[in-house]
Parts: structure tokens; C-alpha cells; sequence
């Protein structure tokens, strides 16, 4: 049936990750001897296996060690060292606190636009929920966290306090209650690859970050009617950017049968993304987060993004759907 990981390993040059992978700064050593610690480059890799699959630390660990694939992917046998919970943790909040994950994602968009992968024959943007474990927190508690406030008698109790996200939010959506985070994304029309992120908490509307995942320059972009109004439509004018966005009919004034076969043509192109997102869910299980705080998360989701490149990256070259030239990655 073939190894998805073997597939992956094939196309993907790792050095070109080496140059910001060496700045994770690095503990000196306490003394003589001891065992040598893991290279960056395969710490990512283990990083690679967790986000692509859905691992928790203590899971990355045992599938490490139980699985043959993931021994070829990180090129490693039954006989070598695996790091443990602990020192996968410890990595990932390294490169965390030094803000690292964004310069990873865009030294990987670097490569695919520099081998013809980001077509730029126009994009899409839309977002989506990234939950995390829900709070259940006093009325008054929450109206604390809302001002930006620590509730009382919080600071007296660390470890309770270590468990409490302050910066997620609640929110609703088609009588759907959601808490945690949003994944604001740009994607490539065409190659369905991520060229731009952004992360928010979940209360925060689609159109509040459409400046932010948006450049001067970008092709004509393709969005549903959460983009609909003025504030958007004069983030999109001041870019020069040619906006296709889905019209919303109003209380009392419903949409005509012109405007929804436009919306029709409209989301043939835009629902591209919704495959993004599926991906990430069905296949990463990524849409669920077990960090506490927007830092970690935010970080985590980046990651996501960078992995599910990847993913689309190997299945473009080993299905060659950007046409008779498939570019390569090598």
C-alpha cells in the first residue's frame, strides 16, 4: 500500500531548515560525559511525526518506539536512542519561546514559490475553529478574564492557575458553541497550499484578519460573505487586490436569483479551501489543540500549516495535479 513517510522523506530536502533550526539556543553542558544530546534536525523531524499525526508527547514517544515507519522516516533503528516526553516538550517550547515556527513556514514558502508550487493564479481566504479544552470557570470568573483581569484569589494557586487559558474565547456560530482559537489562512487557488497564516482567539470575526493574511500584490482572491461590507472591501482596494466575495442577503431583503447563481460560480473556486481544512481535521486532527495560552497555540497551529505543506507538497508531485510539468520540490 506504500509508506506515506518513505513518500514524504523523498521530496523533502531538510537541510534548508538547518540555518534557523541552529539558533535554538542550547544548554551548555554541567560536566564531562553523559549522553550527547539529539540533533535539531531530527527533533524536528519528531515534531513533524507529532503534528502530522496527531500525537500527544507521551504518544510521539510510544509510536517512536513502536512504529517501523517512523524509525525510516527519522532514520533511526530499534537499537538507537528516542527521545521521551520530556525532551520533545522541551524542544518544541524552545522553538516556541524564541518565535521560531514562523521563520520555518515561511523558509518552506520561500522553496515552493522559488519551484513554481504557489501559482499565483489566485487565492482564497477563509478561517476556521481551533477548540481547546473548555473552561469551566464562575460567571464572575469569566467576566474577569473578558477585561483582561486575573479573578481573584488565581494568583494564590499556581497550579490551577497553570491550567487556565486566559486567552481563548467562547463564541457561536449557526447555534454552535465554540471556545479556543481561529486559523485564518490564505491558500493558493490552484495548488491548495498555504501561502499566508494568521492566528486569533475564536470571538474574533473572519474580516478582522483579512489584513493581516493579505499583501499588495496578491492575485484575485476568492471569499465567502463573512468578507461581505466596506471595511473589506477598502482592505482589499488600498492592495490592489481583485476581491471575488460571496454577496449576504439581509432581513427583508433576500438575495436575488442573479446574485446567488453569482455566489454559485463564486464558491466552485472558493470551496477549494474547505479541502485545507478537511485535511486538517480528518487526517492531522489538528483542529483540537491541548496547549493552555495563545503563545503555545498560536505557535502549534503555525506548525500545522507548515506540516500540512508538506502533506499537499507529496501529494502534488505523487499525483501531479498542477498539470503536465509538475514542478519538483529537490
Amino acid at each position: 500500500m506504500g509508506d506515506p513517510l518513505a513518500n514524504l522523506n523523498a521530496i523533502m530536502d531538510w537541510h534548508i531548515f538547518q540555518p534557523v533550526l541552529d539558533r535554538i539556543p542550547r544548554n551548555a553542558a554541567k560536566g564531562p560525559g553523559g549522553r550527547p544530546g539529539f540533533v535539531p534536525v531530527f527533533m524536528f523531524k519528531v515534531l513533524i511525526l507529532q503534528s502530522l499525526y496527531g500525537l500527544s508527547d507521551e504518544q510521539t514517544q510510544f509510536q517512536i518506539l513502536d512504529r517501523r515507519s517512523f524509525h525510516r522516516f527519522l532514520d533511526i533503528t530499534e537499537a538507537d536512542a528516542v527521545p521521551d516526553q520530556n525532551t520533545v516538550r522541551e524542544f518544541r517550547e524552545n522553538l516556541t519561546r524564541t518565535k521560531l515556527f514562523d521563520e520555518l513556514f515561511d523558509v518552506y514558502h520561500r522553496r515552493l514559490t522559488d519551484r513554481g508550487f504557489i501559482t499565483r493564479k489566485g487565492n482564497i481566504v477563509d478561517a476556521s475553529f481551533v477548540e481547546v479544552p473548555r473552561q469551566r470557570n464562575r460567571k464572575s470568573e469569566n467576566e474577569s478574564i473578558k477585561n483582561g483581569e486575573l479573578p481573584e484569589g488565581w494568583e494564590k494557586d499556581p497550579k490551577r492557575l497553570s491550567h487556565k487559558d486566559l486567552d481563548a474565547r467562547w463564541t457561536k456560530k449557526n447555534d454552535q458553541n465554540f471556545y479556543g482559537y481561529k486559523n485564518h489562512v490564505n491558500v493558493d487557488l490552484e495548488s491548495k497550499l498555504i501561502v499566508r497564516g494568521d492566528v486569533t482567539d475564536a470571538s474574533v470575526h473572519d474580516s478582522q484578519a483579512l489584513d493581516s493574511v493579505t499583501r499588495e500584490g496578491d492575485p484575485e482572491t476568492w471569499l465567502d460573505a463573512g468578507y461581505a461590507g466596506p471595511a473589506c472591501g477598502e482592505v482589499l482596494s488600498s492592495k490592489q487586490i481583485t476581491g471575488h466575495v460571496c454577496e449576504k442577503g439581509n432581513r427583508g431583503k433576500p438575495l436575488t436569483r442573479k446574485q446567488k447563481r453569482s455566489n454559485r460560480a463564486k464558491s466552485r473556486k472558493r470551496s477549494r479551501v474547505e479541502h485545507v481544512f478537511g485535511f486538517m481535521t480528518g487526517s492531522m486532527r489538528a483542529m483540537y489543540k491541548r496547549y493552555v495560552g495563545y503563545v503555545r497555540n498560536r505557535a502549534s497551529i503555525i506548525f500545522c500549516n507548515l506540516v500540512y505543506n508538506m502533506a499537499r507538497t507529496e501529494q502534488i508531485i505523487r499525483l501531479k495535479t498542477l498539470g503536465r510539468k509538475t514542478p519538483q520540490l529537490g
